[in-house]
């Protein structure tokens, strides 16, 4: 007589990927008070008892392995063959322990996009995106860049005081990207708090992901009705042929990626240099560039911190572990970028060296890293020249950060400068 209960982990009926399917029924979270406080405790701690894989819950409690290590990081994002991007084949949504509300559906699951295939149908859509991205840069990303910058410092540059990522950093991008994408300034304005509720997740998500959907498909319409110069033009009209479904995928992809990965880079890199004279005077003198300290940043504090996700295209071992068939893997962009095994001592300069996780890697890298760079480029080079004397207007270990599951944001950059 079989006495087995159907959650024992020998029991033919307990489903794979359960939490007793990795080891243990306490796993450890990334989400909840302690992820949004010390993500980077979790890290640690996870790399100390797990090694460079470890399983963990995301939010709904929802089993995955988090990917701590650089190494097998980039094994992962290298080989879609054995890791693919397509999230059909995840075990939990096939099997319905996630329902379609649930508040990783619009961080994890399939959409018609470049970023959730994989072979020719990524390279199709890709190369879209690809040619629609090169066709803004020729149209001038930085000079979009310097008119916003200008006219979000217009707007306190009188006061004397700011914050730097509810006034600057939090809408630049947003703006500039608007702006390529041929929304209105007042859509894009719109767009900065539904993008920041998706990456945050719980119950709001699902709401705000419709919101952005419901812009981004009444922009396509507009402009399959009145063309224009600008990047939702050029992906109606590409060779590709894509669908309705699939430009709206990919202005969704672009707006949301774009914003919140270079929002959350210029909020580091400007308290970089606000918490460190060295690295102010190193800028105002020509001695330190802008480029070098965002590599450093990078490297540190990237500005996504989780990357979702990948899943197992058939059992595996990565890590010591034994991954099996449909299982979710997220990558640790973060704690890869600070494994032991590649940085014995964190202290040590990077710059010069590219090779971090921040931008992602393989087939699936980031395609606007040159776009991101010019933003936060004319950003610091407008701001210091903006703002004589600018300077943090409280002490430096009073800044404090608030992650979620996938990144850590600045809660403000309070700063004072000459009128």
């Amino acid at each position: 007589m079989n006495d087995q209960s159907p959650d024992s982990p020998d029991s033919p009926d307990a489903p794979r990927g359960c939490p007793v399917a990795h080891g243990s029924a306490e796993l450890t979270r990334l989400y909840g008070p302690e992820a949004a406080t010390d993500p980077f405790g979790i890290y640690e701690r996870l790399r100390k008892e797990h090694g460079s894989v470890a399983p963990v819950l995301l939010e709904g409690d929802v089993n995955a392995w988090l990917v701590l290590g650089y190494r097998d990081g980039r094994r992962v994002l290298d080989n879609p063959r054995q890791f693919a991007r397509d999230a059909r084949i995840w075990r939990d949504w096939r099997e319905g322990r996630v329902a379609e509300n649930h508040p990783l559906v619009p961080m994890v699951a399939w959409r018609p996009d470049c970023v959730s295939q994989d072979g020719e149908a990524h390279r199709r859509l890709r190369g879209a995106v690809n040619d629609g991205l090169q066709a803004a840069v020729a149209r001038g990303i930085r000079r979009h860049a310097t008119y916003f910058a200008n006219k979000q410092i217009d707007a306190f540059a009188d006061k004397g005081r700011a914050d730097l990522v509810a006034d600057y950093a939090g809408y630049l991008p947003m703006l500039i990207l608007a702006r390529v994408l041929g929304l209105s300034e007042t859509e894009g304005r719109r767009l900065v708090e539904s993008n920041a509720m998706v990456f945050q997740g719980g119950e709001e998500a699902i709401r705000h992901d419709g919101i952005i959907r419901e812009i981004l498909g009444d922009l396509t319409e507009r402009k399959r009705a009145e063309p224009g110069s600008d990047f939702t033009t050029g992906l109606l009209e590409h060779h590709a042929g894509l669908d309705h479904d699939e430009v709206v995928s990919h202005l969704r992809l672009v707006l949301m990626a774009g914003h919140s990965t270079t929002s959350n880079l210029l909020a580091r890199v400007l308290q970089l240099i606000l918490t460190d004279a060295s690295r102010l005077s190193g800028l105002t003198s020509g001695q330190l560039t802008i480029t070098a300290l965002v590599e450093e940043v990078m490297w540190n504090s990237p500005p996504l911190s989780v990357l979702p996700g990948r899943f197992a295209v058939s059992d595996v071992e990565l890590g010591g572990h034994r991954i099996e068939e449909g299982d979710l893997l997220v990558l640790g962009l973060a704690p890869g970028n600070l494994d032991p095994e590649i940085r014995p001592d964190p202290d040590v300069s990077v710059q010069g060296n590219e090779s971090h996780l921040a931008f992602s890697a393989g087939p699936h890298e980031c395609p606007g890293q040159s776009i991101g760079m010019s933003i936060i480029q004319i950003a610091v080079d407008v701001l210091l020249h903006r703002l004589p004397g600018l300077r943090l207007a409280v002490p430096a270990e009073e800044l404090t950060s608030t992650a979620s599951t996938w990144m850590s944001v600045l809660d403000s950059l309070p700063v004072e400068f000459a009128v």
